[in-house]
């Protein structure tokens, strides 16, 4: 053998290590995202149980990490990857401040080598605090007092320097816009009105879990602007924090402050699954360039503001039209990473970050330890995040068993962890709190092997995701209770990933959408069942390739759709679902 292909040899072989490298370092990570939430600080919201609660988020990628802000948690985290978030405690508040909610619907900017916060207030008391180095913390005040004030804030630097201010949280008052002094942060000018919501128009904006606006005009709220390659980009959020429907819309325009068309259909939604919601939230970049967005995600259970956060991949296709992608956004994805590129999945909205793992326990067989009250064991299992198991009691030993139905391939699993019978004195943020628990599998539900060991953790981790190092086979997974940090022993969703094993679900057909004539914002969707399936994706946009946007159905083969933009014709497609994978879509249909 020659030298030349001696060389040749040693680079092959180089890269295919580098490969199976990059592939190694590939993780991922499930929503809602697993961070130490913490709980309600306000007595008066908490009435029907103590709970964890969060919303309105912001991340920036600030001197090459993550800083996440959101409301009531007094700190912040930042993150190297986008998956481990560590956080810092503070409260950002001055000695004569007296506030539960320091930090309400933050306002988070950058303005060259320096980070800017400020919290929701229309009072001179709070102040907007500035840093060089937040992972330290270490923050001083950039102006005591911010005379102009703002509820739902959130700050645009632009190309140019010029620092902008977007805000507005009402319904009946528009967002508007204004320029700010980036030194004294003065106002320059007035505040201009950029957009009153146009619910007799754009059926998404009604108020109500049905879309129904029945007894309130729905809100706008929660303002964000990102500039891509010279268009505006201003999102907010509405109609309602407590509805599936919550949602992020979007508004294009050619400044800062100039004209913004309304787009017909919201930026991030995501009416349908385990997740559900996606409003208030903020577009940010990663590392690589590609873009995300951040969002307020739904329960409202024990208080109409409990709430989660969820972080999906969103991007710009090639007519610079800016899109997000909630299809299958409770599953697993990818983190952020040099070789998954997410430039070029505009056409179709695929994402390349979704892992293609199903979710393989739907509605499968529950066992359980013990049971409190009606909080039975299939909750876990029926893919609602407001519903859930409760054990007895929250001691060791209390457990959950799911069964998949076959033996099937497991890549990963999730454990949502619920509220019940919270300790009363747990308000505002607690750092020192942990899970320890202990999963196994089996094949046949009497050889047990180990799967996972936290009985040493000592973090938080209340939406606790475990990607498996290597998958397994198993038809059985068990998850046993070591500790709480307080309250019963509660599942949410204890949900399981990989593949069935098994055969895709088969095409729908019949597949028919009729849009009424005296209202075309609404339209009833119905569809010939299919035997292998247990939820399926109903896709629809405005232009027949760019469906975009989708709803997620389980368990059911009609749909009642109440989100169109009335004056415009729409364009629809749908897929069935079932552990092993999806079906093709259907063809893809007009609707006037």
């Amino acid at each position: 053998m020659n030298n030349f292909c001696k060389k040749k040899i040693i680079v092959l072989a180089a890269v295919f290590v580098f490969v199976l490298q990059l592939h190694a370092q590939q993780r991922t990570y499930c929503n809602p995202i697993n961070i130490d939430y913490g709980y309600t600080p306000i007595p008066n919201f908490s009435e029907w149980g103590r709970h964890r609660a969060t919303a309105d988020p912001v991340i920036v990628t600030y001197k090459g990490d993550y800083y996440l802000f959101s409301t009531n948690q007094w700190g912040y985290w930042h993150s190297s990857d986008m998956l481990n978030w560590k956080f810092v405690s503070r409260k950002f508040l001055r000695p004569w401040n007296k506030a539960y909610d320091e930090l309400c619907a933050p306002a988070v900017g950058i303005i060259g080598d320096t980070m800017i916060v400020f919290g929701s207030t229309y009072t001179r008391q709070f102040s907007i605090w500035m840093s060089t180095n937040p992972k330290a913390n270490e923050w001083k005040p950039l102006v005591d007092s911010f005379d102009i004030g703002g509820w739902d804030p959130s700050f645009f630097t632009d190309d140019d320097g010029r620092l902008y201010m977007y805000n507005g949280s009402s319904n009946k008052f528009p967002m508007y816009g204004i320029e700010l002094n980036r030194k004294t942060m003065q106002p320059i000018g007035t505040r201009k009105e950029m957009y009153l919501l146009e619910p007799w128009r754009f059926g998404w904006q009604r108020f109500g879990e049905h879309m129904d606006n029945t007894f309130l005009d729905p809100f706008i709220e929660g303002s964000h602007m990102t500039k891509h390659n010279g268009k505006y980009y201003l999102q907010y959020g509405a109609p309602g924090t407590e509805f599936s429907g919550y949602a992020d819309g979007l508004l294009v325009g050619n400044g800062p402050l100039d004209y913004f068309e309304a787009q017909s259909d919201p930026l991030s939604i995501k009416l349908g699954g385990f997740v559900r919601g996606a409003g208030h939230g903020a577009t940010f970049q990663d590392k690589f360039g590609q873009y995300w967005h951040v969002s307020t995600t739904v329960l409202s259970v024990k208080n109409t503001f409990e709430r989660r956060l969820g972080i999906w991949p969103t991007g710009f296709d090639k007519d610079g039209n800016m899109f997000c992608n909630t299809t299958f956004g409770d599953y697993p994805h990818y983190i952020p990473s040099a070789n998954v590129d997410g430039s070029n999945y505009g056409k179709d909205g695929k994402s390349p970050y979704f892992t293609g793992w199903m979710l393989l326990n739907y509605n499968k067989p529950v066992q359980v330890s013990s049971t409190l009250g009606n909080y039975v064991a299939n909750n876990a299992a029926d893919e609602l995040i407001k519903t859930y198991w409760s054990a007895a009691t929250g001691n060791k030993g209390e457990w959950i068993q799911t069964d998949l139905g076959n033996v099937s391939t497991v890549n990963a699993v999730q454990i949502n962890y619920a509220d019940q019978d919270v300790e009363q004195n747990r308000l505002g943020k607690w750092n020192d709190q942990y899970h320890q628990y202990k999963m196994y599998y089996s094949v046949d539900g009497k050889k047990w092997n180990a799967l996972v060991d936290k009985s040493a953790n000592k973090t938080d981790v209340p939406h606790e995701y475990v990607e498996l190092e290597k998958s397994i086979q198993a038809r059985f997974i068990k998850v046993e209770n070591i500790h709480m940090p307080t309250g019963k022993f509660a599942i949410s969703g204890l949900r399981v990933f990989g593949n069935g094993n098994g055969a895709k679900p088969d095409v729908v057909k019949g597949f028919i959408v009729l849009r009424t004539e005296k209202d075309k914002r609404s339209a009833f969707i119905k569809w010939k069942p299919v035997d292998n399936a247990f939820a399926y994706n109903i896709y629809y946009g405005t232009h027949p390739d760019k469906l975009y946007t989708s709803i997620m159905v389980h368990a059911n083969n009609e749909y009642w759709m109440k989100a169109m933009d009335a004056l415009k014709t729409y364009y629809y497609s749908i897929e069935a679902v079932n552990e092993n994978g999806v079906s093709e879509r259907s063809p893809v249909m007009k609707v006037e």
